[in-house]
């Protein structure tokens, strides 16, 4: 194979110990690309959190989640279904009732995104703080480039 030949059209890297960023390829068809933008939207996440506390039906995630449309939410839950995040159960009465449920691979994912909103918590006063040095920084820079 030629060096820089893709292995597969899907192939964008290994995880293991010499860690490249570029595993995180920005290539329509690389697959760790479209894992990680789909469990990192804002819907995704929430509706993730939200199915780690218990099974919902879907005017249950939609009324807890402020602003989400109709299709929105559609669209998430039926992503992380294909995912295998996400399991849908229809109940055969009528109407019909329909729950859904983090699988074991969801709740797994949960556990990640919830070590992940810890560190932000830790450290929410941090990145407020440099969030300020820096808006003041640009500010200052600013007014010495109008004079």
């Amino acid at each position: 194979m030629e060096d820089g030949t893709l292995k597969s059209p899907g192939y964008c890297g290994d995880t293991d110990d010499d860690y490249d960023v570029l595993q995180w390829d920005t290539r329509v068809d690389c697959e760790v690309r479209q894992i990680l933008d789909r469990v990192a939207d804002k819907w995704s996440l929430l509706v993730i959190a939200l199915l780690d506390q218990s099974s919902l039906r879907f005017t249950e995630l939609k009324r807890k989640i402020d602003g989400v449309s109709q299709r929105m939410l559609t669209r998430t839950l039926r992503n992380l279904e294909r995912d295998g995040l996400v399991e849908r159960t229809v109940y055969p009465t009528v109407p019909p009732r329909v729950d859904y449920a983090l699988t074991p691979l969801g709740a797994s994912l949960h556990t990640t995104i919830k070590a992940l909103v810890v560190w932000t918590e830790g450290h929410q006063n941090e990145i407020a703080s440099a969030r300020n040095a820096y808006d003041l920084r640009i500010t200052e820079q600013e007014a010495l480039q109008s004079v």
